[in-house]
């Protein structure tokens, strides 16, 4: 690739922004999941895809609602015929946020058909919306609370799946994901 960047932190990006989807797991505590990546956006246009009905829609859910506020609620759902307060909502409470920066929330409500029910509480999720160049955000999903018990640490690798996804829904749009890249020829250019 052509970017004017310095070798080591090219070899980073490559690594981090895989055309499967530019995103690293942690997995080194059984109690703590992450999920991270870059969305070639600025942080405003991320943080409105966090926090609001229209955003979280691109996210991969049919249906949302957002009351952004501390004890405010995420009401969303996946079924295409499913309606917002029926059995398959996923309920979400804000724990507390900093404006494009951090957006804290727990499961209040799991879907009737969430294979974990029991390992739902005492966990809760962080996210990190961090400004990494010019329109450019690193996104960094970090899940806590998970035990050492087989539901709570299976709940752990869906959610590490889940949240993968999730971030790879949000990143589409915004493809290329290397505008320097997409725009300066290749440094090959012309060797044989």
């Amino acid at each position: 690739m052509g970017c004017a960047v310095a070798k080591p932190v090219r070899l980073l990006v490559l690594l981090l922004v895989g055309l499967a989807g530019p995103w690293a797991m942690a997995d080194d505590d059984p109690g703590t999941q992450v999920t991270e990546g870059f969305i070639n956006a600025p942080v405003a246009e991320v943080w409105r895809l966090f926090t609001t009905a229209d955003g979280y829609r691109t996210l991969g859910v049919t249906r949302a609602e957002v009351d952004l506020r501390i004890g405010g609620l995420i009401r969303s759902h996946y079924g295409a015929d499913g309606r917002l307060g029926d059995a398959e909502t996923i309920v979400n409470e804000i724990l507390a946020y900093e404006p494009e920066r951090m957006l804290a929330i727990r499961i209040r409500q799991p879907p009737a058909s969430f294979p974990y029910p029991q390992a739902v509480p005492g966990t809760w999720t962080v996210i990190h919306f961090t400004p990494s160049g010019t329109d450019m955000t690193h996104v960094r999903i970090v899940a806590l609370g998970y035990r050492d018990d087989p539901q709570s640490q299976a709940m752990r690798k869906f959610f590490a799946e889940g949240n993968r996804w999730t971030l790879d829904q949000a990143a589409k749009p915004y493809w290329p994901k290397c505008k320097l890249c997409a725009a300066e020829p290749p440094q090959d250019a012309g060797k044989p």
